[in-house]
């Protein structure tokens, strides 16, 4: 069974950083790519950064790049989300996916491609 479990998620101040994680079991970790989505209340999901766990290949949306960094410890089947500088408009449920990277254009962003999914976890920041 596939479980991805995210964790790390807290309210901070603009400006400041955050670090979350996403633990996953259940399938071959090496062989899939990971992203990191994001929906703020009100607004349609969005893909935040995504990496190749095989390789380490990195992708980042517009909005965070210079600013979020994935990052990946194939030892423990964990990803990682870096988050600094953060901004209010950051604010939301941030979300881990997985799925064979045959399946995934990364840097595209595309939900449909991500087939497992973790519950979330909230990134409040204020002004």
């Amino acid at each position: 069974q596939v479980q991805l479990v995210e964790s790390g998620g807290g309210s901070v101040q603009a400006g400041g950083s955050l670090t979350l994680s996403c633990a996953a079991s259940g399938y071959t970790y090496s062989s899939n790519c990971m992203g990191w989505f994001r929906q703020a209340p009100g607004k349609e999901r969005e893909g935040v950064a995504a990496i190749y766990t095989r390789g380490g290949s990195t992708y980042y949306a517009d909005s965070v790049k210079g600013r979020f960094t994935i990052s990946q410890d194939n030892a423990k089947n964990t990803v990682y989300l870096q988050m600094n500088s953060l901004k209010p408009e950051d604010t939301a449920m941030y979300y881990c996916a997985s799925s064979p990277c045959s399946y995934v254009a990364p840097g595209a962003f595309e939900e449909r491609e991500y087939f497992y999914w973790g519950q979330g976890t909230q990134v409040t920041v204020s002004s």
